[in-house]
């Protein structure tokens, strides 16, 4: 067979394989995602026997670009989130996350200053019981740098082939030991979760008020702050008995009464100063004015305010509410419209139809991936990933690299949410499907290069007394932090699972968190602390050299 013919049969095989092995639960527990690294390594291992040779430079092409597949769509999906999320809980998660780093450090020198183990050997377990690839790659070239031996040079590859399946499966145990001790329910934890976001925002509600106050007559609808400014919107209201759609500068008369949208207080607040609740209900049915969700799809509005369309005065349509992502919010000037964002529009059926042609209101959108914006998020995180930052007494520059680089700017991008008529913007059924190809095509490649090494190295020499520090650094820390953030800092248990994945920049305990429940709350942890900790991990083997060599 052709090469690229007989790679894609092995990776195919690997990943079929892999994949049934993490659907296969005892006590509700399994590998998930992570079957597929160990179907890989027994690949590998029967591939050598077989005296199969794959090209390694597809290989590696095909690692690193899964890899990206996969940090990028993860950097989509939280984007909009994740500077909410930083400022909630930011400070304490990458607090967390240094002293996880620290923690692994401490364990892998005392193992070199106690066990004797060669501090080589010591840099390759590190990098490979926290699953840091780049780690790897920088405690090589510090080696490089410091003028060690080539056997020296070698040795962290091979200590890191020994730690890193243990690597991925210590964090899966310290997530199940975290939710054993404490008795917790993912799905349980995804409710709690999701309960406090929304109870972060403010919920919108209703209410009809008659206007009774007569110091309020004659003043416009602006001029007491029911247009958005101030968080309540005065959508409809009833005047003479007829229904019809108010305006900013519609000046209020005595009997008028309004619909009024906001959080509860603020309409109690303002119904206490207008007058009282209305005995009639204003209903738009029996009469001539309607409501309707339209979905913001058109690039020209995308940015622009509520105040700048000013639909009311240019198409006698009031936005009552905009729902982004799930969250309803008040429809205020200077609120700016974003792809996929759902506007309640109350009009006539004429001005709703101008205004939906004008949003675009074109669910289809929603469905459709839009790949120029993918490719160029993915060009700038390649080319971020890459830039050299030097540090004054370091040997060698550091770089976000091929993980953390994309990471970054799919983050910055879709919080961005749009650039002229690029769209950064991917439906949550192709995002996970991009995903799950990167971290399959990610782990199939790990598991097949390592294979052959692996068994070998667990059969003679030291494999044994390395697999068991390798294990040490890797779980220690994990068990210590863990425990710590949901006992004393009571974090959410998907939160912790996120950051202890993040901590150890390992994407396949990721995708093994996310898969517990659908919830955001381990991608954003994940994606909070990943920048701090893939710095710190970096660095960490530059360090333990400098001093140690």
């Amino acid at each position: 067979m052709p090469d690229i013919a007989r790679i894609m049969l092995t990776l195919s095989l690997i990943a079929a394989a892999g994949l049934a092995l993490g659907q296969i639960k005892i006590k509700g527990v399994g590998l998930g995602i992570g079957g597929v690294l160990f179907a890989g390594l027994a690949g590998g291992q029967i591939a050598a026997s077989l005296g199969v040779k794959l090209d390694t430079h597809v290989l590696h092409f095909l690692r690193e670009f899964g890899l990206i597949l996969f940090v990028y769509t993860i950097g989509v999906q939280v984007g909009p989130g994740f500077f909410a999320a930083l400022k909630r809980s930011g400070l304490t998660l990458n607090l967390l996350a240094a002293a996880l780093v620290a923690g692994g450090v401490a364990v892998a020198v005392v193992l070199h200053l106690v066990v004797g183990l060669p501090l080589p050997a010591v840099l390759g377990l590190l990098s490979g019981a926290v699953t840091n690839t780049p780690s790897l790659g920088a405690a090589q070239q510090i080696l490089a740098e410091v003028g060690a031996p080539a056997a020296a040079l070698e040795t962290p590859s091979l200590g890191y082939a020994v730690a890193y399946p243990f690597g991925i499966v210590g964090i899966l145990i310290a997530m199940m030991t975290v939710r054993a001790v404490f008795r917790l329910d993912p799905v349980a934890e995804a409710r709690i979760f999701d309960d406090r976001r929304r109870a972060e925002v403010t919920v919108i509600d209703t209410l009809d008020v008659a206007v009774r106050n007569p110091t309020v007559f004659g003043n416009a609808l602006r001029d007491i702050h029911l247009f958005g400014d101030l968080g309540i919107v005065a959508s409809r209201m009833m005047r003479g008995g007829r229904l019809c759609v108010p305006h900013p500068d519609t000046t209020i008369q005595p009997g008028d009464v309004f619909h009024l949208v906001g959080p509860r207080p603020k309409l109690e607040q303002l119904r206490a100063f207008l007058g009282d609740v209305s005995d009639v209900p204003l209903t738009t049915k029996g009469t001539d004015v309607r409501w309707d969700r339209l979905v913001v799809t058109a690039n020209a509005v995308l940015g622009k305010t509520i105040g700048q369309l000013n639909l009311a005065d240019a198409y006698d349509v009031v936005v009552s509410r905009v729902n982004r992502a799930g969250v309803e919010l008040v429809p205020s000037p200077s609120l700016s419209l974003q792809f996929g964002d759902i506007v309640t529009a109350i009009g006539k059926p004429d001005d709703l139809h101008r205004v939906a042609h004008l949003v675009g209101n074109a669910p289809r959108r929603l469905q459709q991936v839009d790949f120029i914006p993918v490719f160029i998020g993915i060009a700038l995180g390649v080319l971020l990933g890459s830039i050299p930052v030097y540090v004054p007494g370091m040997p060698a520059p550091l770089k976000l690299g091929l993980a953390g680089g994309p990471l970054v700017v799919a983050i910055a991008l879709a919080r961005l949410g749009h650039a002229g008529p690029l769209v950064w913007f991917m439906p949550p059924a192709a995002n996970l499907a991009l995903r799950e190809i990167g971290i399959v095509l990610f782990l199939a490649v790990v598991g097949f290069l390592s294979g052959d090494r692996f068994l070998d190295t667990l059969l003679h020499g030291d494999g044994a007394l390395w697999i068991a520090c390798g294990a040490a650094i890797t779980l220690i820390p994990l068990l210590i932090v863990g425990l710590a953030a949901r006992a004393l800092f009571g974090l959410n248990y998907l939160t912790v699972c996120g950051l202890l994945a993040g901590g150890m920049t390992d994407p396949p305990a990721l995708a093994f968190a996310n898969a517990l429940s659908p919830s955001e709350a381990p991608s954003l942890a994940y994606a909070t602390v990943y920048p701090l900790v893939m710095f710190l991990r970096i660095l960490a083997p530059q360090l333990i050299v400098l001093f140690l060599w």
